[in-house]
């Protein structure tokens, strides 16, 4: 930046802070603002210390201000007059927001300029796939992006937007072709977070992945599988397809017949936009990035899923805790969910205290604090012993959560031997 703009910079920041000691009131016009936006670092510490005390509802003057300087033991830092400068660089707020918008522009060149720096020092990093340096990239490039705030409106001004979207031929869920629960919330809802969680045994994994083959007549889906492999998960789905034993696909034991309808199967299932990654340890900044990818390259995605949430990569801050560190991870896919307009379906673990009951409850969710509150749907997949049929093992799919629809349930006939699961009455 040249010296001409540096200076236009640095008198821009006063003015919006000179603003603030004006009327502090103005902190609620420029809340798109960010401290790192300021570029001399005396201006950033200064507007943290303006939007700490708006936080706490307390004066924002140049005494409460030089006040939390001095608790803080850094008055070295600041002075009395420099304050006293800054409150009369401004003689009005009618053009606060101007100026603030001048202080947020620049910012974003600088970042951006810093930015193609530190991308190059990445190229230089030893990642281990490919996708780990594409994901490395674009979170820094969406930490680009200045923070948005939402704005309010009025019903008049959304009026043409509402009737848009009744008229839209656009549909808001993405059937699972299981008749009853699609006949009952019209499948899994775009914009939502789905958590499914079972005990061991219980068909999870194929469960997700039948969903996973209505849901690709739909758009695309993503699966991330970190136990299986893409082998194993299309024994599953190959056998749900052609009714084919497990077991036989599994060993490798198909007769010359079996063995064509398996090609059959494959030739039909290739056509659907299905794409598997199996990969341990995949953090939800790679899930993003990718998702994000598809959707430039496909349209909306359908469903992305996770199998399963508490073994990826899950990175811990200090002094967090582990809950906390997982309710980064759901509530980052429940945002995706909405910005990528899909149906983020994550699996999940249940704690060893549900063995000990017979039906299971939201609290039985590992980790569940964070997982209840961003989950939209919370599904329960699990087996009464009292409840048998001669074709299969009968599944209780319970419903616990439910945005809009409320909770349920449904019976299930799960045919382990080929990974199929069947609506009951």
């Amino acid at each position: 930046m040249s010296s001409t703009g540096t200076i236009e910079n640095l008198s821009a920041e006063q003015s919006v802070l000179g603003a603030v000691f004006l009327d502090p009131n103005v902190l609620d016009d420029i809340s798109f603002l960010e401290d790192r936006d300021f570029l001399d670092p005396k201006h950033q510490e200064i507007y943290r210390v303006m939007k700490y005390l708006d936080r706490h509802n307390k004066p924002i003057d140049i005494v409460t201000v030089t006040d939390l300087y001095l608790q803080h033991q850094k008055q070295d830092q600041l002075s009395i007059s420099y304050l006293t400068k800054l409150a009369e660089s401004c003689p009005t707020t009618a053009n606060v927001e101007h100026h603030a918008n001048i202080v947020r522009s620049r910012a974003v060149r600088r970042r951006g300029a810093d930015l193609g720096h530190e991308i190059t020092e990445l190229s230089r990093e030893d990642f281990d796939t490919d996708e780990d340096y594409y994901a490395a990239v674009e979170a820094k490039i969406a930490d680009l992006r200045p923070k948005e705030n939402g704005r309010m409106k009025s019903l008049k001004e959304i009026r043409y937007e509402y009737f848009d979207y009744l008229v839209s031929k656009e549909i808001g869920y993405v059937p699972t072709h299981f008749p009853k629960f699609d006949g009952w919330c019209n499948g899994l809802w775009r914009g939502r977070l789905f958590v499914s969680a079972g005990r061991p045994s219980v068909g999870k994994t194929a469960m997700l992945l039948q969903r996973v083959m209505g849901v690709a007549n739909h758009g695309p889906v993503l699966i991330y599988s970190q136990e299986m492999d893409d082998d194993e998960l299309l024994d599953r789905m190959i056998s749900n397809y052609t009714g084919i034993p497990y077991n036989r696909i599994k060993n490798k034991e198909l007769n010359p017949h079996q063995y064509a309808d398996v090609e059959d199967a494959y030739n039909a299932l290739q056509d659907l936009p299905i794409f598997i990654q199996d990969a341990a340890g995949v953090t939800i900044d790679e899930v993003r990035a990718t998702a994000k990818r598809f959707k430039r390259k496909y349209g909306d995605v359908a469903m992305v899923a996770v199998d399963y949430l508490q073994i990826m990569s899950i990175s811990q801050k200090k002094q967090e805790t582990r809950a906390q560190a997982v309710g980064n991870v759901t509530s980052t896919a429940k945002q995706m969910a909405r910005e990528l307009n899909c149906s983020f379906m994550m699996l999940s673990q249940m704690t060893r205290e549900s063995e000990n009951v017979k039906k299971p409850q939201l609290s039985h969710l590992k980790e569940s604090g964070s997982i209840e509150q961003d989950a939209d749907f919370v599904e329960f997949l699990w087996h009464d012993p009292n409840d048998t049929e001669q074709q299969g093992k009968v599944i209780q799919q319970f419903i616990a959560k439910g945005r809009d629809t409320g909770i349920n349930e449904f019976r299930l006939l799960f045919r382990g031997w080929k990974q199929k699961f069947e609506e009951l009455n």
